[in-house]
């Protein structure tokens, strides 16, 4: 026959047992979900690696790779909008943009029948004194060679305040395989924001053959003389050294004036 005292040591084992019962079990859940948690994690962290790795968040490659996107040459906002000049020109007649910069002289010839539009822009702005004690805000040399002017803020996301029709884009000859022609040395181009018809005041000066979609309107050609000034800048590289950026020698235009030749 079972005592009291042997009735209440046995009820108090089982409690006990079943107290160390339920704290096992308590470990082996406490266990399990932090397990789950550190997987998760584990894979926040190697995406968020992924990521980085991958260039997402990398905002130096971001700006350093646009010179290899042809629509990089080109980046201005849409601008408020403002009437475009009327035209005011010899649409036949042969023009020269003569830019007098803190590098030295460089002239390019314009040809009205080709480019009436844009010559008539330029024109416009250059006798308002628009480019007179403007920056060249950007240098490229990787992928495309230019250089880019125009902005009277420096900053590339400045404009007129209007947009002026794409043309002679069919100029430089048929498309490669990439969907893209030469531009060549030499070469004056109107920047725009990669959509048709949004160039404004911004251009780039090409130093060296450059393949681009032709999709910015070429509407100048450099002289001899101008084009080794412009060689002679890009020599000079970017401000901090790499392929897309600022001329490491500040490049400003000093004076810019169109006259029929």
């Amino acid at each position: 026959m079972v005592t009291s005292d042997q009735r209440r040591r046995q009820l108090a084992r089982e409690k006990y047992e079943r107290q160390q019962k339920r704290r096992a079990e308590a470990r082996k859940k406490n266990r399990q979900r932090a397990a789950v948690i550190g997987a998760a994690v584990a894979v926040v962290v190697a995406t968020l690696v992924g990521l980085i790795v991958g260039g997402v968040f990398d905002s130096d490659k971001d700006t350093k790779d646009t010179a290899a996107d042809p629509s990089a040459s080109a980046t201005p906002p849409e601008p408020k909008q403002s009437p475009s000049p009327e035209m005011a020109i010899d649409q036949k007649g042969k023009y020269t943009f003569a830019l007098k910069t803190s590098a030295g002289d460089i002239t390019f010839a314009m040809d009205a029948a080709k480019t009436p539009q844009t010559v008539n822009s330029f024109k416009s702005l250059a006798d308002k004194g628009y480019f007179d004690n403007t920056k060249c805000h950007r240098l490229t040399a990787g992928g495309i060679f230019v250089l880019q002017c125009g902005d009277p803020e420096g900053t590339g996301r400045g404009g007129p305040g209007y947009n002026i029709p794409d043309e002679n884009l069919d100029s430089l000859g048929k498309p490669n395989e990439q969907g893209q022609v030469i531009y060549p040395a030499g070469t004056v181009a109107m920047a725009n924001t990669g959509q048709p018809g949004s160039g404004g005041s911004q251009f780039f000066l090409v130093y060296k053959d450059s393949p681009l979609t032709p999709t910015y309107t070429p509407f100048g050609k450099i002289d001899a003389a101008g084009l080794k000034v412009l060689e002679e800048i890009a020599k000079a590289g970017t401000v901090d050294g790499g392929q897309d950026g600022a001329p490491k020698t500040e490049i400003k235009i000093e004076k810019g004036s169109v006259t029929q030749n």
